[in-house]
């Protein structure tokens, strides 16, 4: 029986586009846009900055040496933080987050650095369907480690069999799945109620 239902932010609630930021900076550096996604997307930096480990301040520097850029910290911030946009699909996965908290223990697990965290709290209303909000920066820990996802079961006081995940990022679910939560891929609204239901999760009522 499932007890909580755990979903994934970015690219499920929340869509983003690193190549917005990419293409901006650019502009600004000898760095071709693709090696600009790349280094923000997936490289060590980010991943520190992710896992709390390093400040705003210190992960502008770092990004500032690296790409070669003439730009402060006050100009650096809005061409990081504004990537994000709502689709059709992401408000419907809010409302059906909404009508799911009724019933059931309802949380959001993101890798998320603490400048995109509040830039969304500030912009995006989608927080308050969740009990738990589970950030990467805050918990010291990003996916697909595995101690990121026992901590959240905990935290949740849910047992992996009773804890259905949601995730865009295959590699995420499978990570997920090793520890033992029914982790299934997102795939749209659609496919999400599918697998809701296949999991034994009322939806309505």
């Amino acid at each position: 029986m499932i007890k909580a239902i755990i979903f994934d932010l970015g690219n499920v609630l929340v869509s983003f586009n690193h190549h917005i930021a990419a293409g901006k900076i650019a502009a600004l550096s000898a760095k071709t846009e693709k090696e600009i996604f790349q280094f923000f997307f997936d490289s060590p930096l980010t991943g520190l900055f992710e896992e709390g480990k390093i400040s705003p301040r210190q992960f502008f520097r770092e990004v500032k040496k690296a790409l070669k850029l003439d730009m402060n910290y006050a100009d650096f911030l809005p061409v990081w933080n504004e990537i994000f946009f709502l689709t059709d699909s992401n408000h419907a996965v809010y409302k059906l987050a909404k009508a799911l908290r009724k019933n059931y223990r309802v949380a959001l697990l993101s890798n998320i650095n603490t400048l995109h965290c509040d830039y969304l709290k500030d912009n995006f209303p989608v927080f308050d369907a969740f009990h738990n909000l589970l950030f990467s920066f805050e918990m010291k820990l990003k996916k697909p480690d595995a101690r990121i996802y026992k901590k959240a079961l905990a935290m949740l006081t849910a047992a992996p069999q009773e804890t259905f995940y949601t995730d865009d990022r295959p590699e995420l679910i499978e990570s997920a799945r090793q520890v033992g939560l029914q982790g299934f891929v997102f795939k749209g609204i659609e496919q999400l109620k599918k697998d809701l239901e296949n999991a034994g999760v009322k939806i309505r009522g």
